[in-house]
């Protein structure tokens, strides 16, 4: 699998990524035309990482790299927009992020994005982005069935990112308030551990490609959202901010790692939420496939030069001790592509 996702994965995923720079050099507006091609240079490792979901059973390899790369690099974009052109209007950020619900569901009509943005002309490119999402998922036998829990999954990566890049003094009541409600009392879980959660794109990769299969029941994408979130997602995301923590102090973003009081803290919730995603994907249809992008992220994440600063260097090999020898293998052949440039 490993072999096949370096082989097969990643060569079409830099097609595609080289495909969506054309596009952004196209852009007549500076800023817009900066965020594109900056989200897409600094973060392409995230459509490397979710490529993986390529190899699902039944997926079509390049229709599935395409959707995945259209829909991550959606969600880079809109992020950047959110973080780095001096904006802080929360109906803007929600505005804009109507563009990943459109994504996933073909049947709602495209919305104006930049509509409340004070940069608008980008010539048609994340119109685009997300028409290429709806035409891969035209083509998917059993889209009908996900459809429901990715279009949960794409209206909660919505709310958060409107919520997160609010103005500093407001931003943690606000996205405290907001999860507290949706989390109640369905997970024992941290709020911020939930908000983070949300943050992840890996359910809607995996709900795509589990859609190739004609034969594919409710149950199975009830299972596949139970494993997912909060705890493969959450997962994610925290090893995300985790490897972030020091940059985003230095740029005054929201790190929800930080609202833990120690590194002993962080490293028992990871290590807790390692043994929930690995308990959970266990009982899935393909778990070696899961336990697998269990292990990767591991290893993706924890190959940064940056897990390894004397502040996170003790968490990081704990983490991947914790990971077992196949986590180990895969963190040196992470750490050989990073040495070689592919990642």
């Amino acid at each position: 699998m490993i072999i096949r996702f370096i082989s097969k994965v990643f060569p079409l995923v830099s097609k595609e990524l080289n495909f969506w720079i054309s596009k952004a050099e196209q852009i007549p507006d500076w800023e817009l035309r900066v965020q594109a091609l900056s989200s897409i240079r600094a973060k392409k490792f995230h459509a490397q990482g979710g490529g993986v979901y390529a190899l699902y059973t039944g997926s079509a390899i390049p229709d599935t790299v395409r959707f995945i790369v259209a829909l991550q690099t959606i969600s880079d974009y809109l992020d950047n927009l959110s973080d780095r052109a001096g904006v802080t209007d929360e109906s803007a950020f929600f505005q804009l992020h109507l563009a990943m619900l459109d994504a996933v569901d073909p049947a709602r009509p495209v919305s104006d994005y930049y509509r409340e943005y004070p940069f608008k002309e980008d010539r048609g490119y994340l119109e685009k982005l997300v028409t290429i999402c709806r035409r891969q998922i035209e083509k998917q036998p059993s889209y009908r069935v996900v459809l429901p829990k990715i279009t949960a999954y794409a209206r909660r990566y919505s709310e958060l990112q409107s919520l997160k890049h609010l103005a500093p003094e407001i931003r943690e009541a606000r996205l405290s308030e907001w999860a507290r409600q949706k989390l109640a009392s369905r997970f024992p879980i941290h709020w911020w551990e939930y908000a983070a959660a949300t943050g992840s794109t890996l359910g809607m990769f995996l709900l795509y490609a589990a859609s190739a299969d004609p034969a594919l029941t409710p149950e199975t994408v009830e299972a596949i959202d139970r494993a997912y979130f909060p705890w493969v997602t959450g997962l994610h995301i925290l090893l995300d901010y985790f490897i972030d923590a020091q940059e985003d102090r230095e740029m005054g973003d929201y790190n929800f790692t930080s609202k833990y009081q120690n590194q002993a803290e962080l490293l028992n919730r990871l290590r807790f939420l390692i043994e929930q995603s690995t308990q959970a994907c266990r009982a899935l249809p393909r778990p070696s496939f899961h336990l697998t992008v269990i292990r990767g992220l591991l290893a993706l994440y924890l190959s940064d030069p940056k897990a390894l600063d004397p502040c996170r260097k003790e968490v990081s090999l704990e983490l991947i001790r914790r990971g077992g020898a196949r986590c180990r293998w895969y963190h040196r052949c992470c750490g050989l592509l990073r040495m070689i440039k592919i990642i």
